[in-house]
């Protein structure tokens, strides 16, 4: 009789594995089969519930085998693959988004940010959220964001190179994890589970755009499971989509000034006049992906399996409209430049596992990951080259990111008979991780003098290699004392090349009253070591009007300004929760936390050498022995860092509620809830350097992107109704009021707002039969835009003939700045 190893990275996928095995050998156990053709079926079926709980068996959270949702001691949610599918959107962060009240998706950023879009977990940063395949550490994205408010300085895992189609479900632990899982996981784990299909498969293909123009999407997805041999499965899956541009912004009040009219009167023959500045809007990009699954039984209880990902992504962006002044020999209507962005990135892991004396289970992996994105400018021009050779060239190559790593893993699991209510379940690790993170210079002619307009090349100051190592060992305790009570105790050491020493710790309880009401807790601490990129990134943002370097953390310039390099973050988690089952076919649960981070790495605010309220001396000079050479047409200039300014208090609560109903001829109906409250405060502000005289690190655009940039309050209300061949599924999100302050020199502050709004998403189904089904939906059905910019800032742009003025919807718009999108899908099963 085949036996099926459970192993915690990938307990459902080895189940479904195990019956491929009998299977293939003719012998299989028919009740077993069964379950394990239903769990498959789910994966792409279009009827399951939008949030799994009942019964889902869970390998995120606890190291213990068997674990289900509703039995776990700290707050988790499973979503399955029908649930993303039926977002309609063809990237796994927009629909984990929609599902999550707790995560917070960026919806649009600026210059390289709108590349590479992240998320954030109850209000921290994307860096703070560790990402897992099938229980192995993901590798973070190359593309560090700078211009990207209150997602500034994530480098987290990129999940949109991760195909929604290859995944079976995604369990997201909303608890501070870094004892289990590495220091890093303050916020909480995202843990993605493969399909692991030995036969059969799923393919879709679907389009869509926005109501208002623009942003037209189209998207195919197909996964296939084979059995390549005897007592094994490969999963196979490949996507591909295109996502167009989208324009939402104003007119840029130099294309309409009547003195600058009268000066270049053939502005008005530019194509699309007055609509020349089209920075306000989605990215163009084109992306192929793919994955793999690969398990076999070598007999003998052991194991050997793997999994990888590839993806390589095309994408641009405008950038600010350049008049026709600027090189009119070239560009007699102007030009608007476009960053270009040509990354691949992909993960490959490789493990084996078993048992050993008897009762070790045992499992021994490495997954390599790497990104690496090269950046361009196209349809420009180097001015300074020009004037001093004339001749310049159109398009540039500006540099490139590169970031790696290496994990390896040793993990051990046993269950003792200790005498108690259940078996005391220890595990132990090992783990070695090597981070790699370079900056390459950009070619000659983009670095020349001030560079390429709208972008400049990467300098030789810019340029870099850094690497880091990490040692840790862990230690893991679960056991029911007695009936109804669980305690799991976690414990971590870490030693990094750069950091020294980190020990961290974690204590979860739990206790069932009855079956029906249950109690849990958990108190842990955390250990964030600043990025590669956080400490060393360094580059220079332009537009028509201004010039700021982004000066690394650990470079000379930054010592001027008082900052010598980051240091660590260290957390502390509290929280306490509450589980009922107060009817059959209904479950509640609420949970209450609080995350102190003390040391907290942020972006600072604008630090002016020229051009602003104030000017610091200091600003200038670290500009300077940067190496940069400034654009001297700009009217403002002035450097940005990161630093470990402030310490900050997170409170919160989420609330999740499922209720099955049966209406007999009328169908039935699965109605979710989901609500999170979280408030950010900063608590202490801890740097505030002389060299930077009356100006400080943290102005209040900073303190605004920590406080009060996402909503305080998330609810999604859902109903998903089956009546024979049709499926309804609808969403109500609701999204509590945010804002940001915004000054344009650092004078005077203006508040943007954006008031509380409630988005419905509708999708219909129609299965036309066994095999294919067809839907149309949308996601904000009544096309809600957010509040405009400060109609006074704006004014003040429009006078002073600034190009910001384009921006006239907030970039911190929790539900992005597009409105309503529209997309039919066919999907088939075999």
């Amino acid at each position: 009789m085949y036996k099926t190893i459970i192993h915690t990275s990938v307990a459902a996928a080895l189940l479904s594995w195990g019956v491929a095995a009998h299977a293939a050998d003719k012998a299989v156990d028919p009740a077993v089969d069964s379950v394990v053709d239903t769990a498959a079926a789910a994966a792409v079926a279009p009827d399951a519930p939008a949030i799994a709980s009942t019964g889902v068996v869970i390998v995120t959270g606890t190291r213990a085998a068997g674990l289900t949702v509703e039995d776990s001691a700290s707050p988790i949610q499973v979503l399955d693959a029908s649930s993303l599918a039926r977002t309609g959107q063809p990237d796994l962060i927009q629909a984990l988004a929609q599902n999550l009240p707790s995560l917070n998706a960026q919806s649009f950023g600026s210059d390289m940010a709108a590349m590479t879009l992240s998320a954030r977990l109850r209000g921290l940063s994307p860096n703070n959220t560790l990402v897992l395949v099938n229980g192995k550490r993901r590798h973070g994205t190359a593309n560090l964001a700078v211009l990207a408010g209150a997602f500034q300085g994530g480098a987290a895992a990129d999940l949109n190179f991760i195909p929604v189609a290859a995944i079976e479900r995604v369990e997201v632990l909303q608890d501070g994890a870094a004892a289990q899982y590495g220091t890093d996981a303050i916020a909480g784990v995202i843990n993605i589970i493969l399909k692991s299909n030995y036969r059969g498969g799923s393919a879709n293909v679907n389009g869509g755009g926005y109501m208002d123009g623009g942003g037209h999407t189209g998207d195919g997805m197909a996964n296939i499971g084979l059995t390549p041999f005897t007592n094994a499965y490969l999963s196979l899956t490949a996507e591909t989509k295109y996502h167009g541009f989208s324009e939402r912004g104003g007119i840029d009040p130099r294309v309409v000034d009547p003195a600058t009219m009268a000066a270049m009167p053939s502005l008005v023959n530019a194509p699309g006049y007055p609509y020349l500045n089209k920075i306000q809007g989605d990215a163009q990009y084109r992306q192929h992906i793919f994955a793999a699954n690969f398990g076999v039984d070598l007999g003998g209880d052991t194991e050997l399996y793997s999994f990888a990902t590839y993806g390589k992504k095309e994408a641009r962006a405008f950038e600010n409209y350049r008049m026709p002044n600027r090189l009119p020999t070239i560009y007699p209507l102007g030009f608007s430049p476009q960053e270009t962005f040509d990354e691949e990135d992909y993960a490959f892991t490789f493990g084996i596992k078993g048992k050993v004396f008897g009762n070790w289970n045992w499992d021994v992996s490495s997954t390599y990951g790497k990104d690496v994105a090269k950046l361009g400018v196209a349809n420009s021009a180097n001015i300074s080259l020009f004037a001093d050779t004339r001749a310049t060239s159109l398009s540039f190559k500006a540099g490139e990111f590169q970031a790696s790593q290496w994990t390896n893993n040793l993990d051990l699991r046993r269950e003792f008979d200790a005498g108690m209510a259940t078996p005391l379940t220890l595990a132990l690790g090992l783990e070695h991780r090597r981070d790699t993170y370079a900056i390459v210079a950009g070619d000659a002619a983009s670095r020349y003098k001030e560079g390429a307009q709208s972008f400049p090349g990467f300098s030789l100051t810019d340029a870099g290699k850094h690497s880091r190592n990490n040692k840790a060992v862990y230690a893991n305790i679960a056991v029911q004392p007695v009936t109804g009570w669980t305690v799991d105790i976690a414990g971590r050491f870490e030693d990094f090349s750069d950091f020294g020493n980190a020990k961290v710790g974690k204590l979860t309880s739990r206790y069932d009253f009855t079956p029906d009401v249950a109690v849990r807790a958990t108190y842990s601490n955390g250990f964030r070591a600043p990025t590669l990129a956080e400490s060393f990134y360094s580059a220079t943002n332009v537009s028509p009007r201004s010039a700021f370097v982004q000066l690394a953390p650990n470079s000379p310039g930054a010592r001027l300004v008082g900052i010598d390099g980051l240091k660590p973050e260290a957390s502390t988690n509290i929280s306490a929760g509450l589980v009922l089952n107060p009817v059959a076919g209904m479950s509640v649960t609420l949970d209450a936390y609080q995350i102190t981070i003390r040391d907290r790495i942020v972006g600072s605010g604008s630090l002016y050498g020229s051009g602003g309220a104030i000017n610091s001396p200091a600003v200038t000079a670290a500009i300077l022995a940067n190496g940069n050479v400034l654009d001297p047409t700009v009217v403002q200039t002035g450097i940005n860092i990161f630093t470990n300014a402030v310490n900050t208090r997170s409170r919160g609560a989420e609330i999740v509620a499922t209720l099955s109903s049966n209406y007999g001829a009328y169908g039935r109906v699965d109605w979710s809830a989901a609500a999170n409250y979280n408030k950010v405060e900063v608590i202490k502000i801890n740097q505030a350097p002389t060299q930077l005289g009356a100006q400080t690190l943290l102005d209040a655009t900073a303190i605004s992107h920590l406080e009060t940039a996402s909503p305080k309050v998330r609810l999604n209300l859902g109903g998903l109704w089956r009546m024979g061949d049709w499926t309804v599924n609808l969403r109500e999100n609701y999204f509590g009021k945010s804002s940001e302050q915004f000054s344009t020199d650092g004078a005077v502050y203006r508040e943007n707002r954006i008031k509380a709004s409630l988005l419905t998403d509708l999708e219909v189904s129609y299965q036309i039969s066994k095999a294919w089904s067809v839907s149309l939906g949308a996601n904000n059905l009544f096309n809600e835009y957010p509040d405009k910019v400060n109609p006074l800032t704006l004014a003040e742009q429009r006078a002073n003939l600034d190009n910001g003025a384009v921006t006239i919807y907030p970039g911190f718009s929790p539900y992005g700045i597009n409105g309503g999108y529209y997309y039919a899908r066919a999907a088939v099963k075999f």
